[in-house]
Parts: C-alpha cells; sequence; structure tokens
C-alpha cells in the first residue's frame, strides 16, 4: 500500500492549518484545500504538504478536486473543516446573506466534498482496510445559544448530515466521524463572526482560563483516524476546562472549592 493520505479542507488557517501539520507529522500525505492559494503555498513549503485552491461552494473547483486527487493516487481520509460563523445578532435582526453563507460553506460545501470524494475513499478503504470521513462541526451544532441563531442552524445541520451519512454507509469499512469543538482561539474564527472588528473578537477570549487552540483539535483528529480500524469515534465534543457550554465560560484563575467548614 502506497503512503496513506488525507485531504484536509479549510487549510489555510485553524484547526484546518493544525491538522494538516499533525497529519503530515503522523506520516501521512495530505493534499491541503483551501480559497488561499498564498497561504496554503507557505503551509505547502513548511509541511511538504500538497497545496489545492479551491473553494468548497464551487461545484467545478470540488470537482478539479476530486480529479487532482485520484490523479495523486486517491484518498484513504477526509477532514471536512471549511466552515465558519457571521453575526451573533438575533434571529429576527440577523442577516440573511450571513446565514446563506453560513450554510454554504459549513452544510452544503460539506456535502459537495464528501459526494465528490466517497468514491476514491472507497478505494482507499480496500487498499487500507478501513477509510474515514471526519466531519469538523462544533457545539454549537448541538446546544443552541442566543445570538446563534444562523451558526447553530448551519451546524445543527452538518451535525445532522453526518449522522445520516453514518447511517447511510453503514455496512462498508468507512467511518464517519463527528469533532464537534467548543471554544478555540484561532487567528480567524471570530475576527471572520464580527467582520474583521479585532476588538470585538479579542473581547470574546478575554479573561477565559485557556481555551483551545488550533492543535488542540488537530490532535483529536489525527488520534481518531488513527485508531484500530474497527474503533469508530462517532462524536468527539472537545471543549477548555473552562467552557461548561456554550453560554456558560468560567473567567478567571480555575480553582478548587473549599471544603465545607475549611
Amino acid at each position: 500500500m502506497d503512503q496513506l493520505r488525507a485531504v484536509v479542507t479549510g487549510a489555510s488557517s485553524g484547526i484546518g492549518a493544525a491538522t494538516v501539520r499533525g497529519l503530515v507529522a503522523a506520516g501521512w500525505d495530505v493534499v491541503a484545500v483551501a480559497r488561499r492559494g498564498d497561504r496554503l503555498a507557505a503551509l505547502a513549503e513548511e509541511t511538504g504538504a500538497r497545496a489545492f485552491v479551491a473553494d468548497v461552494t464551487s461545484d467545478a473547483d470540488v470537482a478539479a478536486l476530486a480529479e487532482h486527487v485520484a490523479a495523486a493516487g486517491g484518498a484513504h481520509a477526509l477532514v471536512n473543516n471549511a466552515g465558519g460563523a457571521k453575526g451573533l445578532a438575533s434571529v429576527e435582526e440577523s442577516d440573511l446573506d450571513d446565514w446563506s453563507w453560513m450554510f454554504e460553506v459549513n452544510v452544503l460545501g460539506l456535502k459537495r466534498v464528501t459526494s465528490a470524494l466517497l468514491p476514491l475513499l472507497r478505494r482507499g478503504a480496500v487498499d487500507r482496510g478501513v477509510a474515514d470521513v471526519v466531519n469538523v462541526t462544533s457545539i454549537a451544532g448541538h446546544v443552541a445559544y442566543v445570538g446563534g441563531g444562523g451558526y447553530n442552524a448551519a451546524k445543527f445541520a452538518a451535525h445532522a448530515v453526518t449522522e445520516v451519512l453514518r447511517l447511510e454507509l453503514n455496512g462498508e469499512p468507512i467511518r464517519v466521524i463527528e469533532v464537534a469543538p467548543g471554544m478555540v482561539r484561532t487567528d480567524e474564527f471570530a475576527l471572520v463572526r464580527f467582520g474583521g472588528d479585532r476588538a470585538r473578537a479579542d473581547a470574546v477570549y478575554d479573561d477565559v482560563p485557556e481555551p483551545l487552540v488550533a492543535e488542540d483539535v488537530a490532535g483529536v483528529i489525527v488520534d481518531a483516524i488513527s485508531k484500530p480500524r474497527h474503533v469508530d469515534l462517532d462524536l468527539i465534543v472537545v471543549k477548555p476546562v473552562a467552557q461548561a457550554a456554550p453560554y456558560r465560560l468560567a473567567k478567571g484563575e480555575l480553582v478548587v472549592k473549599a471544603e465545607p467548614g475549611a
């Protein structure tokens, strides 16, 4: 069998870039996919990954990606990481264009890439004994919160697609893994959500003790697809210790509660 190959979308920054680095370090050949060619080129130079510029909302781009991966020798794992949030307004007041963007990237992009690469993953499963589809969703796809509106709706949909896909692929040696991160401090997630407002983006993490970083989530992904082929981690929820729920964050130092009478 040739070297194991993974395709990672949303690879130009954050969790996607960290996942590329983690997989390459684990010995995988990685096709790193994103819209921003300059960032992909830098990542490819750093890691040795293959850079492929594509927008997951474009049928033509995704078809070209599938052709590229086939020519490279196929794939054994797909990490659907492309996604994001826009806005924190109420359902009543939020912008429909923001909702449309979130559904296009988080849901339809995931579906488009999965459909295009499943035939290649099936061939990879014959070689390896198993193939993996990893969908990076969010705890926002499991617990609603005020201001979550469109992002909750998109990530709940991505979670549902993941659940249905697992049912549809039952009987084939293909694992469908959902990784649902909580608060992760990256360079861009909050910045995109708040339309480039750096002060608002940074304020999200103010006084939160040790939010997750991209490498934490990447490590979970690499571990999940490295399990023995009969082990399927259906759903992995990963949050910082300071976060009990999307709307429940500890601030300041984490301290042990004093014993009664102490």
